[in-house]
């Protein structure tokens, strides 16, 4: 249903000019999704009245993929095809991927472009695929609410993520059919709702620890101008880590070995984020593990886990430590200390930023939302709703951008904490007699050897005159967008000849995968659109079986007869069949059904209930009362 917006006379919106955008937050743990109503940032919820979506997939043989609370349900009893934690994999390569460890449940399948595909019941599907999942589920809630199409939607990534992982968002919102306004650093977005809120000057610390990844911002606020000074972090560390810490002691405390089937192994990092979630409240944690033909009742302390997490949130805390370094400000100039990400609710974690900072970190907006709510108010902006806004963003490169040189070095063009969106340029020459062309190859990193930093791009720039070596001139420009996405042009200044390259890195998806992607959905836009009333359908028979099963309980016994009774339980019988059938319009036929059969128990139910109001009352005291 979707929800009118009332605003008073004169202050709302043209509805005809005014534009549909939301701001996206894709998280590792939870995703959510937000608008701008009447000149407030909001999150949208579900028909359920749920705002966050867990951001999991389950894929089967023959049904659509479940997205969210349903998939999450199915983590433990089918592991390798309800995958969790997919931005983690975003824009990584097999090698990436390794390293993170033996706690990810999956199989991986590899392929030329060197991207990780994850082996699931309905085929191998990509990280991307996944998280496009995911967005398509957060697009259908939005425009569900807002009753209109969306034009445009602000998704937001880590501070820290690279080239790559950026390129792979943006795959996947366009595999979503959504359009992407701008890829905004969620650092950024919570500032962008801290800020505007609170009016906030000065300089600010966004300290961003979520499930998978954690950033580490520095920003100046001054009149609307949100200008990033440094950033740090790390792209694989996060909330999940923490539930890892806690899994291996628990293994440990079990006695079991190290080899658990992928459905053990996830039942435990379940049962530890629910520990973890729970220690933030109380004190100690008693829980009842049975795993492996292991059972023992665990007590863990609240001093326990800080103990098995304190070298994780020590690195958080070094990384803070080089941020401010970075942008040359010394802990005593930050006013405020803003929290973001759902492991900001961990005690040791707020306790350890607050001792680093020498003040209490601010949490005045629920850190699970505030990224999603500074993404709306971007996203209005963006889709030409606030004309008249002052609001600048000013955002930085998180690593450094540069080109191979002779000997494996790395010639950096693009230096890391450069404001965005920049173009740098920098002429190099050729290194033999008579070279008529020359290969460029673009890394990403801080480190002086090509080995040690990440490959974005190659290509080959041809046309080059014959010359003795060092004659020649190239101009090699970077352009990095406000996504923070780049493109480099070379070109030889004697004869004007030049080639370019929009990267995309080697693990992520061409546009041809992306092109097939979307014509997949296209040719199953019928089926997807008979699963969607399927679904639709199966919640309002659930609805009426709830409704009336509740009734019955409390008035069967006095308002029907037995007959009636029988006959109004086996028409809600036959419902329950239809239900679990895949014939929608069955079921909406069953529906009307059975609410013609009940309609005579309810009217009966009403009279009841004025009877009861009525007792022990005159006509006179009725009158009286009007």
């Amino acid at each position: 249903m979707a929800l009118l917006q009332i605003a008073e006379p004169g202050q709302s919106p043209d509805p005809h000019k005014r534009k549909l955008a939301v701001g996206i937050d894709l998280g590792t743990t939870n995703s959510l999704v937000a608008t701008v109503r009447s000149g407030e940032s909001v999150t949208l919820p579900d028909e359920q009245g749920r705002h966050t979506l867990p951001s999991v997939v389950r894929y089967s043989a023959e049904a659509q993929p479940e997205v969210g609370y349903d998939a999450h349900a199915s983590a433990v009893a089918d592991p390798h095809n309800t995958i969790q934690s997919v931005k983690r994999l975003m824009g990584r390569g097999i090698a990436d991927v390794r390293k993170l460890g033996e706690e990810l449940p999956y199989r991986f399948e590899r392929t030329e472009e060197g991207m990780p595909y994850l082996v699931t019941a309905a085929g191998a599907k990509s990280p991307v695929e996944v998280s496009a999942d995911i967005l398509r589920t957060l697009q259908y809630r939005a425009e569900q609410s807002l009753g209109g199409e969306l034009s445009g939607a602000v998704i937001t990534v880590p501070a820290y993520f690279d080239d790559a992982q950026r390129q792979a968002t943006k795959d996947a919102a366009t595999l979503a059919g959504l359009k992407v306004l701008r890829l905004l650093s969620e650092p950024t977005a919570a500032a962008v709702a801290y800020g505007l809120d609170e009016g906030a000057e000065g300089v600010i610390a966004v300290y961003d620890l979520g499930g998978g990844t954690f950033d580490i911002s520095i920003l100046r606020l001054s009149k609307g101008v949100f200008e990033v000074l440094a950033t740090g972090g790390d792209s694989a560390l996060g909330g999940d880590d923490l539930d890892l810490a806690l899994a291996n002691w628990l293994i440990a405390e079990l006695g079991l070995g190290q080899n658990l089937s992928a459905s053990e192994a996830r039942y435990l990092t379940e049962q530890s984020r629910a520990i973890k979630e729970r220690l933030t409240d109380e004190p100690s944690v008693e829980v009842e593990l049975a795993v492996a033909g292991a059972q023992k009742t665990v007590t863990v302390t609240r001093e326990t886990f800080g103990e098995l997490i304190k070298h994780l949130v020590t690195h958080t805390i070094r990384a803070c430590r080089r941020a401010l370094k970075d942008a040359g400000i010394a802990v005593e100039d930050v006013k405020d200390v803003v929290m973001v990400g759902g492991s900001t609710r961990v005690p040791q974690v707020r306790a350890a930023v607050a001792d680093f900072f020498g003040r209490a970190p601010h949490i005045d907006i629920d850190p699970d939302r505030v990224v999603a709510l500074g993404a709306a108010l971007q996203a209005d902006v963006l889709a030409g709703n606030k004309p008249d806004s002052e609001m600048l963003l000013l955002d930085v490169i998180p690593l450094s951008l540069g080109l191979e040189t002779m000997g494996g070095l790395v010639e950096k063009l693009v230096h890391r904490n450069t404001a965005i969106p920049v173009a740098k340029a920098q002429e190099f020459t050729t290194f033999q007699d008579g070279q008529t062309a020359m290969a460029i190859h673009v890394v990403q990193g801080e480190r002086e050897l090509v080995d040690d930093c990440r490959s974005l791009a190659r290509f080959v720039l041809r046309g080059i005159p014959p010359m003795a070596a060092g004659a020649a001139k190239i101009r090699v420009t970077f352009q990095v967008d406000a996504d923070g996405l780049l493109s480099v042009a070379a070109q030889e200044l004697s004869t004007g000849v030049q080639s370019s390259i929009q990267v995309k890195p080697s693990y992520g998806l061409s546009d041809g995968e992306i092109e097939r992607m979307l014509k997949d959905s296209y040719s199953h836009a019928q089926e997807d659109l008979a699963l969607r009333n399927l679904r639709e359908q199966q919640v309002e028979a659930d609805r009426l079986l709830q409704s009336l099963e509740q009734a019955i309980a409390v008035d069967g016994d006095a308002l029907l007869e037995a007959a009636e009774r029988q006959s109004l339980e086996a028409s809600m019988q036959t419902l329950r069949e239809l239900r679990e059938g895949g014939d929608y319009k069955a079921i909406e036929a069953g529906v009307k059904a059975l609410a013609q059969a009940s309609d005579e128990f309810a009217a009966r139910r009403m009279d009841a209930g004025i009877q009861r109001a009525l007792r022990g009352h005159s006509v006179d005291e009725i009158e009286e009362g009007r």
